[in-house]
């Protein structure tokens, strides 16, 4: 007698696979096996749980009038209304206009800045030469944003500051920096360079050091010049690193300095100056607006969340490096 083996749909619902359980197994006994690492890992997770996940438990008050006396449950439930109120208010086109407007022209003025010193620096033929560019440039980094703000007004002054002395010496009028609002761009993008510009640098330079030194050999024995070189091997070598960099940047294209702005800020230069940030300070902590100011702050975070995908899915699909 011939026993007949059951058909495959059959097979497989008397004898179900068990891949998942042996899966589950296998990271229980890779996480046991490592358990060293996990215990390391522990503080910074249980961090990033308290710190950065926990609080948005509180963003549900963009959608309550909130009240401190009744809590983040018992305050009266609003919907839309305070996102409705800030899109409709006098004050949104120009917080949209001020900050897209410095965060675009920072974006297109300073992220080229620190790309075009690497690869300069990397140029350097002298190492001690070499190193004491990358200190001279890197330096700035370490200065607190105050003490710039600080160094700002002091050279910008319309009375004792060395700009206007070298306008006046030269027979022009001084300029008062501070108050025009026309001004304040400039200074903070130039600033802003000045500052960061030689820390994003040491990042390229890290990318620059891992191209093969021999593609640059091969391209001396062929004839190829510096700018050649540079072109077709250093600047694809660290596109990768480019193209991240900017896809962050542009998550954070609504995303501005606080501190930097806000110790920036006059009465007199704020038709410029006041961007979303510096409302929801205004807003939120000095006028205790709490649900209007955290409608402003997440509505900001959305925005910045679709450019970060949005971005993301286009280098993703131009064949680019991309976050994930």
């Amino acid at each position: 007698m011939t026993i007949e083996s059951p058909p495959l749909a059959e097979a497989a619902k008397i004898a179900p696979p068990k891949k998942k359980k042996n899966r589950l197994r296998l990271h229980v006994r890779r996480a046991l096996h490592s358990w060293q690492l996990y215990v390391l890992l522990a503080p910074a997770v249980v961090y990033v749980v308290i710190f950065k996940y926990w609080p948005m438990y509180g963003a549900q008050i963009a959608f309550r009038d909130y009240n401190p006396a009744l809590g983040f449950a018992g305050s009266p439930w609003v919907g839309l209304e305070h996102f409705v109120r800030f899109v409709t208010s006098f004050q949104f086109e120009r917080l949209i206009v001020n900050t897209l407007t410095v965060n675009s022209l920072g974006l297109l003025i300073a992220f080229p800045v620190p790309i075009i010193l690497a690869l300069v620096v990397n140029q350097l033929q002298s190492e001690r030469f070499k190193k004491f560019t990358q200190t001279v440039l890197y330096s700035p980094s370490f200065i607190s944003v105050v003490v710039v703000v600080g160094m700002i007004f002091l050279l910008f002054s319309p009375r004792s500051g060395i700009v206007n002395n070298a306008i006046v010496a030269f027979g022009g009028e001084p300029v008062f920096f501070m108050g025009s609002p026309e001004w304040f761009r400039p200074l903070y993008i130039g600033s802003d360079i000045w500052q960061t510009a030689g820390f994003s640098m040491i990042v390229y330079l890290a990318a620059l050091t891992a191209i093969d030194p021999s593609l640059h050999e091969a391209a001396r024995v062929d004839g190829a010049n510096k700018w050649q070189r540079i072109r077709h091997i250093d600047i694809p070598g660290i596109m990768p690193v480019i193209t991240i960099l900017f896809i962050l940047a542009i998550g954070n294209l609504f995303n501005l300095g606080f501190e930097k702005v806000l110790l920036m800020q006059t009465d007199l230069n704020l038709p410029t100056s006041e961007v979303i940030q510096t409302y929801v300070y205004k807003i939120g902590l000095q006028q205790a607006q709490f649900s209007y100011s955290a409608a402003i702050g997440l509505f900001n975070s959305l925005i910045n969340l679709v450019l970060l995908l949005t971005f993301n899915w286009v280098a993703k699909r131009a064949g680019q490096s991309t976050l994930w």
